[in-house]
């Protein structure tokens, strides 16, 4: 019967069939993405649960990702014997075959470097930090020190990949995406997940930060980040073109919504939907980003706490910090601050200073103002890069210069807030700051532990694609009891 129709018979048939084939197949994938959580439930608020596995008051999370891999040695892990193999050769038996980066693979010589800087012992807890760190030093008993992390990755693009999404891969979901894809937003007029990035004061060549580390991957796309910019606009094309008012705006939108439900009544592609509403989104932050970005109402103490000299959209790491604060109080869930410029392959004396400057007083203020409105029990703070640096220099060492080459195997990082045990340290590194001789503490065991703050069970938040389940732990992690308090 079909040969004999003609070819153009035969091409609106091709069409007519493969459309409604479109339709059924859509309708498949959407059953399948609405249920392929392990921890299934109707999205209640945006989220796959509906209530979370573990009791907890916390709700919100905001990120200081010091992007680059700021110096443990420098910073948070004291070693006083140090002194003792300044400018000595770093034995075989600690490195122990380790492999290390092409940066300084071709070196002859590793010599064993000392902190320049001071340490100091802080709060009741005693936390020695560096004469770097004044600021941090004042909250050291509100915050937990996890001296023990490692990772297998020693180049930054794949470390900081898998700091942010659990996988040295690109394309996977990045940390605040499986939360809005969990957990949903508590403020429809803003994002659930919100990055913003500053240039920081210390190596300005620092390795680029690539709009991957807080996409959504396989998750629908209305759950990954959006960045907010400096500047009068900080959402690009939010605003309205010049002769376009809100009235004609909403109008067109209607019109566009209109064309919208008809291709999702047709393809049946749950992008449409996500589509949708993500221009609605978009139609009522108009209204509540200016509102939101707007710091004049900030009293001038408050300004001062943080170390901002203006109200000028500067995008500093200061500014960034006021403003997750301002986020997190109108319910956003998942806040990401990347600061730049941490990578000391060289000058690092002058540059970690700079980077501490940076933020070291709007980190801790940070804390203080969560903690003054009460806001700090419901919202964890962490703050960190994706490796440490290397206990050798790289290049040549003299009395006032060296360098440090990235470190995977320890390193530090310190949080703060809802389910965190203040004033515990945890993990401990050997005489040199290259190996962990207790408590080691993985990505994967450092994500499980976040997301349990959270009241999640990490092996449970799960997405199937592609035929398999994943999750933000991939198939490893464990809880790191110690530092809850729960």
């Amino acid at each position: 019967m079909f040969s004999k129709l003609s070819p153009i018979q035969q091409l609106l048939v091709r069409r007519a069939f493969l459309g409604q084939t479109a339709v059924g197949v859509g309708s498949l994938a959407l059953q399948s993405l609405l249920g392929g959580a392990s921890a299934q439930a109707s999205e209640t608020s945006g989220g796959v649960l509906s209530q979370t596995p573990y009791p907890t008051n916390v709700k919100r999370v905001i990120y200081l990702v010091m992007s680059g891999g700021p110096s443990h040695i420098d910073l948070f892990d004291y070693k006083p014997q140090l002194r003792k193999y300044h400018g000595a050769e770093l034995p075989d038996s600690v490195r122990n075959g380790q492999r290390i980066t092409g940066m300084t693979s071709k070196q002859k010589s590793f010599p064993c470097v000392a902190p320049m800087f001071k340490f100091h012992q802080h709060g009741t807890c005693g936390r020695w930090l560096s004469e770097l760190l004044p600021h941090t030093g004042t909250i050291v008993d509100d915050i937990a020190l996890i001296k023990s992390v490692h990772t297998e990755a020693i180049n930054h693009d794949p470390a900081i990949t898998f700091l942010q999404t659990g996988s040295q891969q690109p394309g996977r979901p990045s940390f605040g995406a499986w939360l809005s894809y969990g957990l949903g937003t508590e403020n429809e007029n803003l994002p659930a997940f919100v990055v913003m990035i500053s240039q920081g004061s210390g190596n300005k060549t620092d390795q680029p930060i690539f709009s991957r580390l807080w996409g959504s991957g396989f998750l629908p796309s209305r759950h990954q980040g959006v960045r907010f910019r400096s500047g009068a606009d900080p959402v690009l094309y939010l605003s309205n073109p010049a002769g376009i008012g809100a009235s004609d705006r909403r109008q067109m939108l209607n019109a566009v919504d209109q064309l919208n439900q008809i291709a999702l009544e047709s393809v049946g592609d749950p992008e449409i939907q996500t589509r949708i509403a993500q221009y609605e989104m978009a139609f009522r932050m108009q209204s509540s980003v200016p509102e939101l970005t707007d710091l004049s109402q900030e009293p001038q103490h408050v300004l001062d706490a943080y170390g901002i000299q203006t109200n000028a959209t500067d995008g500093g790491f200061a500014r960034n910090c006021l403003l997750a604060r301002r986020m997190v109080e109108r319910g956003v869930r998942f806040v990401q601050l990347m600061h730049r410029g941490w990578d000391q392959h060289s000058d690092l004396p002058k540059q970690i200073r700079a980077q501490c400057r940076d933020v070291d007083q709007p980190a801790t203020a940070l804390v203080r103002d969560l903690k003054q409105r009460g806001l700090l029990d419901e919202t964890l703070v962490i703050f960190g890069g994706e490796f440490g640096r290397t206990v050798y220099s790289q290049g040549e060492l003299t009395a006032t210069n060296h360098g440090r080459d990235h470190h995977g195997r320890c390193f530090s990082l310190w949080l703060a807030g809802g389910g965190i045990r203040p004033g515990i340290e945890i993990g401990e590194t050997d005489d040199y700051c290259y190996n962990i001789v207790a408590d080691p503490v993985h990505i994967h065991d450092l994500n499980a532990t976040l997301l349990r703050c959270m009241g999640i069970d990490h092996e449970r938040l799960t997405y199937r694609y592609q035929g398999r389940d994943f999750r933000l732990t991939d198939v490893h992690g464990n809880v790191v009891q110690k530092i809850l308090v729960f």
